[in-house]
């Protein structure tokens, strides 16, 4: 009994001693940044944006809107890590420029849905994707049980979702560097094989007929609205093309999301205010100039604008491509079903490894807020191998039963607008924390302070009204989930004391 206890009490000390470990370098970071960045949505996302706006021009222009606007966020953030180069990042940023109650929001939210419903989301996708190689295994019609008349229920392909979340958890429990290699074989194996996609696909595989088709009338555009089963024109211009462009975003933006996760493990990076700041810079640059070339590929290969009663993947083109999988239709035009079937197996990799990044990054936050006294107490504790075991598990039991429920889809579409809405807070930090904390050392700043901050918040916070005008079905239940969040707050206070 004696030993028992002594023993229980060494590894009690081991727990409290434990320290996060600083593995992550350059090369690392950008991994990091891109592969968590790169999960389904460039294979999928231009369907729905060639919907909306019904031109080459401007559905290349919406991928560089979301470009551009993370490139200039993630050059912002480098004067905030730069302060404040520790575990938790934004809700760091957050807490320090305003109040521990704001970056409790963020942290609520980030818990509660954003991070969690996109582990599922990316989760289901890889699952989705796996079933292309096995349909008669990996489907959602092959059902264990079911919660009533309800989409709760627990399929073939949720048990995958829910296996892989649980599987890459367990990884990043045995420590921060075998994370780390995971996250870099998989980020560089999905890099190189898109790069080989865009190569094939421009140099091989371009229909000259397709490109003219595509490229003629670059910027006469038409939004697509379905009606019951009719599917109706309406010609696009003036405010109805800013409008249309806004409301894009939703996809483009979040399939550019998750460049912030670095930032999240600020104490497990090697001299991380210089390294955060690069490795964002350098990874969102690489993802945004491989979306565009990514579009561009489809639109040598496929005609923008297609028949939803198509036969082949061909006349259904971008606008229709099958359950809008692009990258899949372009691969059949290309090379046949069996390339589709190479296609499949890259989103599997890329999902599995956007994964990874999500899952080590996120736990961050979560430990960092228990550590400020305003979230679960057992999340502040780091393991014998100096990463937050307890936050990491329950991280993967949410998001395994959000797998379940079928709504994470939904719970995303409802955040969306507040996540944009929580970065420009945070851009909006920097100015705060000038006049806040002026002396406090700012080894990086802003390039080209107050121009570039400002440009980022007039224009992610005129697409916050535009999804408040265009989308409030879903803007305003997400700013519903925020509030939620404040006598949570205030319980999480109460019991601290």
């Amino acid at each position: 009994m004696a030993i028992k206890t002594a023993n229980s009490t060494y590894l009690n000390y081991k727990t409290q001693m434990a320290e996060f470990k600083r593995e992550f370098k350059l090369f690392d970071a950008v991994m990091l940044v891109a592969g968590s960045m790169i999960g389904s949505g460039i294979f999928v996302v231009s369907a729905d944006v060639a919907r909306q706006v019904g031109s080459t021009g401007w559905l290349l222009v919406s991928w560089l809107v979301a470009g551009g606007i993370t490139m200039v966020a993630a050059l912002c953030y480098g004067e905030l890590t730069a302060m404040f180069p520790q575990a938790g990042g934004q809700y760091v940023f957050l807490s320090k420029a305003y109040s521990k109650l704001v970056g409790f929001l963020y942290g609520w939210s980030f818990f509660a849905v954003i991070q969690t419903g996109t582990i599922a989301a990316v989760a289901v996708a890889f699952a989705k994707y796996t079933g292309v190689l096995m349909p008669k295994i990996i489907n959602d019609n092959i059902t264990f049980f079911t919660l009533g008349d309800t989409s709760f229920k627990l399929t073939s392909q949720r048990l995958l979702a829910i296996g892989s979340i649980l599987l890459l958890t367990w990884v990043n429990t045995r420590g921060v560097k075998e994370g780390k290699i995971l996250q870099n074989i998989f980020s560089s194996t999905k890099l190189l094989a898109i790069a080989l996609i865009i190569i094939i696909g421009l140099f091989l595989g371009a229909n000259m007929e397709v490109v003219k088709m595509n490229f003629s009338h670059l910027f006469e555009g038409e939004q697509l609205t379905k009606i019951g089963d009719v599917w109706n024109k309406v010609p696009l211009s003036g405010i109805g093309i800013i409008l249309a462009i806004g409301v894009t975003q939703v996809g483009t933006l979040f399939s550019s999301d998750a460049w912030n996760g670095l930032t999240f493990a600020g104490d497990e990076v090697v001299e991380p205010h210089k390294t955060i700041p690069r490795g964002m810079a350098i990874g969102t640059l690489l993802v945004t100039v491989l979306y565009l070339l990514v579009n561009i590929t489809y639109l040598c290969i496929l005609p923008l604008k297609g028949s939803p009663d198509g036969i082949d993947a061909f006349s259904r083109g971008i606008q229709f491509a099958s359950e809008d999988r692009v990258a899949a239709a372009a691969a059949t035009v290309l090379g046949g079903e069996q390339f589709s079937i190479v296609v499949a197996i890259l989103i599997m990799i890329s999902t599995f490894g956007c994964n990874n990044g999500l899952i080590l990054s996120g736990a961050r936050v979560y430990y960092q807020m228990a550590k400020d006294g305003i979230f679960f107490k057992s999340f502040s504790t780091l393991n014998s191998n100096g990463v937050p075991k307890t936050a990491l598990w329950w991280q993967g039991i949410w998001a395994s039963f959000l797998c379940l429920t079928g709504k994470y889809g939904d719970l995303l579409d409802f955040l969306m607008g507040v996540v944009i809405l929580f970065y420009v807070f945070t851009i909006l930090g920097v100015f705060v924390l000038r006049k806040k904390m002026p002396d406090q050392p700012r080894p990086i700043k802003a390039p080209l302070y107050p121009i570039l901050p400002l440009i980022y918040i007039v224009v992610a916070s005129a697409l916050v009204v535009i999804l408040i005008i265009e989308k409030p079905q879903f803007t305003f239940p997400g700013l519903g989930i925020v509030a939620l969040g404040v006598p949570v707050y205030y319980a999480f206070k109460r019991t601290a004391k």
